[in-house]
């Protein structure tokens, strides 16, 4: 029974990158497929590369972003523990995610950045049978704050640095089938977590910059109530806690400049989803009624993610005094085995395509848009641990953002 029960804390996607993070945060960076880190200025140069602050020519500025996101229904055609032939798709989802940036003037050889993301999460919904054994409702929040800052070495080398703090909390709802005694579950919980970023940016040409970043894991740990209950005695009414890695990320990152005009930038990132071992709620109340859901809710699921790699190039081009446009391309792996796949993350591998513009409205003022589509391909399972057959199909999402940025 435990196969049909357990839901990841940890099963939204915003099915543009590896597992459930989502690298793609500011109107720039969206544009450019996050192909956005040795070429990364302005205002949310503090978050993507906090080094780069320092080569600001001493002006400060702010940035306020507004992203839509949709996902599309992911369809399933095949079989879960030898039951019935389904044929099924989860619920669509929409969102409106806003993000800030900050950098300020140069106070001798600093700068000062702060950025406000979401850089994980979203949601899964199924509404139909079997997907709403393990993933009725899954929403997943995380909100960034990130303050940073940079030092100027010299006129080549800058580093920066900064302190990670996400508030996370999260809805998890499941019901299963009569065949398990009607098992359901409501859960929610939140929590405060910290970890830090650092960043080096190296110039050796005037057109050339080589830049690396680090974002630390951060352990996302959950607390709050849960009630569990079927329709053949059990019950339970407590607290519940529970953790969902944030992965670490490294970037290596090259841009060009072609003519003064065009941009060039390629990036490689590792996102070490290696550290998502197994997933384990703790129920820490009264368990008088409580046996009957050992094995579906409370047992530990093995998850056995790995480490992933993803490869982004990014091109933006000065078209005049006032326009920039801005084209990227990233192809990203899934972290997910065959074996541990599930209706809470049916991740797979994918490619995203995007493209973008900005317009400079004076010497102080920009404004500009970008779009993204990302694509998974189809992913065929084989009997694996949660006893699925079949395959998963049509997770694409589409992201339209929009931006202002101000220099002082």
């Amino acid at each position: 029974m435990k196969k049909f029960g357990l839901l990841s804390l940890t099963a939204a996607t915003a099915l543009m990158a590896s597992g459930y993070t989502v690298p793609e945060q500011s109107q720039k960076a969206i544009a450019l497929s996050s192909a956005y880190v040795a070429n990364a200025h302005g205002a949310d140069a503090s978050y993507y590369n906090p080094a780069n602050m320092a080569f600001d020519k001493g002006n400060g500025s702010f940035e306020a972003d507004l992203t839509y996101i949709h996902l599309t229904s992911v369809k399933f055609d095949g079989t879960v523990g030898g039951g019935p032939v389904s044929s099924t798709s989860s619920e669509k989802e929409n969102f409106l995610v806003p993000t800030f940036y900050y950098v300020s003037p140069s106070v001798d050889d600093f700068h000062f950045g702060l950025a406000l993301t979401s850089p994980a999460g979203l949601s899964k919904r199924w509404k139909d049978q079997p997907g709403k054994t393990f993933s009725e409702e899954f929403t997943l929040r995380t909100y960034e704050v990130n303050p940073t800052v940079a030092y100027k070495v010299n006129e080549q080398l800058a580093i920066g640095v900064g302190l990670r703090m996400i508030y996370s909390d999260g809805i998890v709802k499941s019901t299963a089938p009569a065949s398990l005694a009607t098992m359901k579950r409501d859960m929610n919980g939140d929590g405060l977590d910290f970890g830090y970023n650092l960043a080096l940016t190296y110039k050796p040409l005037k057109e050339l910059s080589l830049a690396a970043t680090y974002r630390s894991y951060i352990d996302l740990e959950l607390e709050g109530d849960a009630t569990l209950s079927n329709d053949i005695g059990g019950s339970y009414s407590g607290p519940v806690s529970v953790s969902a890695p944030t992965p670490a990320t490294f970037n290596l990152a090259a841009a060009y400049t072609f003519d003064e005009k065009t941009t060039v930038e390629l990036v490689y990132e590792r996102t070490y989803w290696s550290k998502y071992r197994q997933l384990d709620f703790e129920y820490s109340g009264d368990k008088t009624n409580f046996a009957t859901f050992v094995s579906v809710f409370d047992d530990p699921i093995d998850k056995s993610w790995k480490d992933t790699d993803s490869y982004r190039l990014g091109m933006t081009h000065k078209y005049d005094s006032a326009w920039t446009v801005m084209a990227g391309l990233v192809r990203f792996e899934t972290p997910v085995p065959e074996r541990t796949l599930n209706f809470e993350l049916p991740d797979s591998n994918g490619w995203a395509y995007s493209l973008g513009g900005r317009y400079a409205m004076s010497e102080k003022v920009q404004i500009g848009a970008s779009f993204l589509y990302a694509d998974r391909e189809k992913r065929s399972v084989s009997n694996n641990d949660n006893g699925i057959s079949g395959t998963f199909s049509n997770s694409k999402a589409y992201l339209l953002s929009l931006g202002i940025e101000y220099k002082f």
